[in-house]
């Protein structure tokens, strides 16, 4: 079964997120900030990231640049999911090793699209 980390410090982000890619036949683990993500990636690697860009402890752009940088770190699709929507942000993001971005508020529709457009329907 394909896995995926679903990263925010809403709680109400992570709820909405989860309902939406189990329905996708994912299986769902979380964290509210860059620091626990990358603990739980160094744990265990998932298939695919949904990342939120301004966290405490640790940002997504700080998580992702330290993901990609670590062993096997390069193989989860990672989705951006803010409400940075810049085009500096976006560019900043895709360097960074983002896959894809969205824009929050988002729903089944767009998540659906977006791991399909990444392989991961």
């Amino acid at each position: 079964m394909k896995t995926c980390l679903v990263v925010d410090d809403s709680s109400v982000i992570r709820k909405v997120a989860r309902r939406i890619l189990e329905d996708m036949d994912f299986t769902i683990d979380e964290a509210e900030d860059g620091q626990e993500a990358f603990e739980k990636c160094r744990n265990e690697m998932p298939d695919a990231i949904l990342l939120d860009w301004n966290m405490p402890i640790m940002s997504g752009l700080e998580f992702l640049k330290n993901l990609r940088g670590y062993v096997g770190g390069e193989s989860p699709k990672v989705v951006f999911c803010t409400t940075e929507n810049d085009i500096g942000h976006i560019a900043m993001a895709l360097r960074a090793g983002a896959n894809e971005y969205i824009m929050k508020p988002f729903d089944r529709e767009i998540l659906e699209n977006k791991f399909g457009e990444l392989g991961l329907d």
